[in-house]
């Protein structure tokens, strides 16, 4: 056993705090804020700062365990580690091994790979690095990963490693510890706070900015035991005594205050941790400062309940988000409060038998197999076998994609912005302000431009795949393609007197955007004064319509139905149609009085009952109402079919 200082070969048995009930207590509010937050966001908006409770209290477990040893030359970083891997080995393997079980049966394979990489991270403590690398625009929705919570237990891990390494080197430099403490503390608490509004992910996931919270109970652990040791029977008088009760009755208030104003307060979008976290952090740091002969803590904290439910808190945290994000996946849609219910008492459930039958008789040495070496094996197994998952080329068992992987995990947004961001930007030379220019060559090549907003910016790509002798410039004019609007008039203006530009398409969300026209009638005028111009400067004219936006993700339609869950890749074409006969015959009645051409796109995606974002099992869309770069080269191919004009030069 590996010892903080050489000692005298008989040293007496590590110090371990004293049970106080009242800490399991403020255990069991912690846990029980943060199901609650989990299972009913919108009822208990703050909940999420029952994590911040949870590391106070680690902080001030972890650091009086250090604290004391190191005073009674006893610490020894074997016991210390043998003692943490007993308390979360146990409870944290049986959750990610079913995860992992539960998956294969339920999950789709780029779910699967996403979990098998989450798994991976979860048996390494790595967890926050990970979906800190993960946060993102286009990133999952949290409730799509099953082991997200995972983030706040890989803080403690590394928390672990670092903190008594840290207080041992302080020691045997002699330095003050409670300076130490406060010193690093210090510092955590100033990154937080310099990073919450620059880099809010960071802040959030990254260990630095968070220790301060455990340290905060670090101190705490500190000043208690430097009090204990001042004690004398003189300070133990009654009226002494009185004035101790009276103090921790305040402190005990006053905390559970800051809680009340946290959870009240305190919401996902609010710059958390940042200043915010001083009110869960400072409000558990009172609750346990109070003792546990202060009123709440001994009458509402010490209860039977709360202690039963603080004693399986941790495997309750552990068990408690899996469940409800299954749910969410299986069900691809907020399911209804009875099933969340439903989750969550199955969660305690899961928690009590995971207490009783695995953590405590581990914990306890009954179970002499699990020998810590074992443990730490066992781990290491479930981690290689999450890694394994994760590289889908080395489980040839699991089932395929029905449709062919545009860029896994994201629906192809990677792909089709690689391949735009190979376009050639001139921006700069046709307007004085931020908007998206583009054009698929610098040659002087006959130029079609394709001008509108996002639903232009979606054909230019695979138009210019299918059109490697032309240019292809796409305008972005940040709404419909009219003149009443500067950026659309300065681009119309700057297209009409390009001589190389010989065919326009114009191409918008037409539906959503008819408020800004006032109307269909508001809006076949102005196209038609669009397309007069740009006729009498000698350029041919097609309108595109719109594709099929869709009630659901693409994520529901690239792989067949499994167990419980049903692909979906078509729906009724009612839905869009209705939008679609809003504006469409504003365009059949601007081809009657004009030589425009209209390209009915929606024809690829639709027929007489149903339109589909799925074509030869090929996925079309990236997300409900742009295509990806597969849905871009379909309907350029299929324009281009229609009407083979658009590649002609005059």
């Amino acid at each position: 056993m590996t010892s903080a200082r050489a000692v005298p070969s008989k040293l007496p048995s590590p110090a371990h705090p004293k049970y106080r009930p009242d800490i399991d207590g403020l255990r069991a509010v912690a846990v029980l804020c943060v199901v609650a937050f989990h299972a009913f966001p919108d009822m208990l908006k703050g909940g999420f700062i029952g994590v911040d409770i949870f590391f106070v209290i680690s902080g001030y477990l972890i650091s009086t365990i250090i604290f004391e040893n190191l005073a009674r030359h006893t610490f020894s970083f074997a016991d210390f580690y043998v003692r943490r891997v007993r308390r979360i080995f146990p409870a944290l393997m049986l959750v990610l091994t079913s995860s992992l079980i539960f998956g294969w049966f339920f999950l789709y394979p780029d779910e699967y790979k996403q979990l098998g990489k989450h798994i991976a991270a979860g048996a390494g403590f790595i967890s926050n690095f990970v979906f800190w690398q993960e946060s993102g625009y286009f990133d999952n929705v949290a409730e799509t990963k099953p082991l997200l919570h995972l983030w706040s237990l890989g803080i403690e891990e590394q928390f672990y490693l670092v903190w008594p390494l840290m207080l041992w080197l302080a020691w045997k430099l002699k330095l003050n510890l409670l300076a130490t403490t406060l010193f690093v503390a210090a510092i955590s608490f100033a990154l937080n706070i310099n990073q919450v509004h620059s880099d809010a992910a960071a802040s959030f996931y990254s260990p630095q900015t968070r220790f301060w919270e455990l340290l905060a109970g670090a101190v705490l652990a500190h000043v208690t035991l430097e009090r204990q040791n001042r004690v004398t029977p003189a300070s133990e008088a009654p009226a002494s005594l009185d004035n101790a009760r009276k103090l921790g009755n305040f402190l005990a208030y006053a905390g559970a205050v800051l809680m009340a104003l946290g959870l009240l307060l305190i919401s996902k979008e609010r710059a958390f941790p940042g200043w915010w976290a001083v009110l869960p952090t400072a409000a558990a740091v009172l609750v346990i400062a109070a003792g546990p002969q202060a009123w709440l803590n001994r009458v509402l904290l010490s209860n039977r309940v709360m202690i039963w439910l603080g004693l399986i808190s941790f495997p309750l945290y552990l068990w408690h988000w899996p469940l409800l994000s299954f749910v969410r996946i299986i069900t691809d849609e907020k399911p209804a409060p009875q099933i969340v219910i439903a989750a969550v008492l199955t969660a305690i459930a899961l928690a009590g038998c995971t207490y009783q039958w695995l953590e405590k008789p581990i914990r306890q040495g009954k179970r002499t197999a699990f020998s810590p070496r074992v443990l730490v094996g066992l781990m290491a197994a479930v981690g290689l076998a999450g890694y394994l998952c994760y590289q889908q080329d080395k489980l040839p068992l699991k089932p395929a994609s029905r449709f062919q992987a545009v860029n896994e995990g994201d629906i192809g947004h990677g792909q089709f912005h690689a391949y735009k961001n190979q376009l050639v930007n001139l921006c700069a030379q046709y307007v004085q302000s931020p908007i998206a220019c583009f054009q698929s060559s610098r040659s002087d090549l006959k130029k079609i431009a394709v001008v509108g907003d996002s639903h232009a910016d979606h054909l230019t790509v695979g138009l210019a795949g299918q059109l490697p002798t032309r240019n292809i410039v796409f305008f972005d004019t940040l709404g419909l393609p009219l003149f009443n609007s500067k950026e659309g008039a300065n681009l119309l203006q700057f297209v009409m007197a390009d001589k190389q530009i010989t065919n326009v398409i114009l191409s918008a969300s037409w539906y959503a955007r008819l408020g800004s026209v006032s109307g269909a009638s508001s809006l076949e005028s102005e196209l038609t004064r669009v397309v007069t111009q740009l006729a009498a400067a000698g350029k041919r004219v097609f309108i595109v319509d719109d594709v099929p936006n869709f009630s659901f993700p693409p994520e529901k339609c690239r792989y067949p139905g499994r167990w419980l869950r049903a692909h979906q890749c078509s729906e009724k074409r009612d839905h869009f149609y209705r939008q679609h006969s809003q504006y469409f015959p504003a365009f059949e009645s601007l081809q009657r009085k004009t030589d425009v051409q209209i390209i009915k796109i929606a024809d690829y995606f639709c027929n007489q009952d149903v339109c589909t974002m799925a074509k030869d099992h090929l996925l079309l869309y990236r997300d409900n109402n742009h295509l990806n770069l597969n849905g871009s080269t379909y309907v350029a191919q299929q324009m281009l079919q229609s009407k083979p004009q658009l590649a002609a030069d005059e």
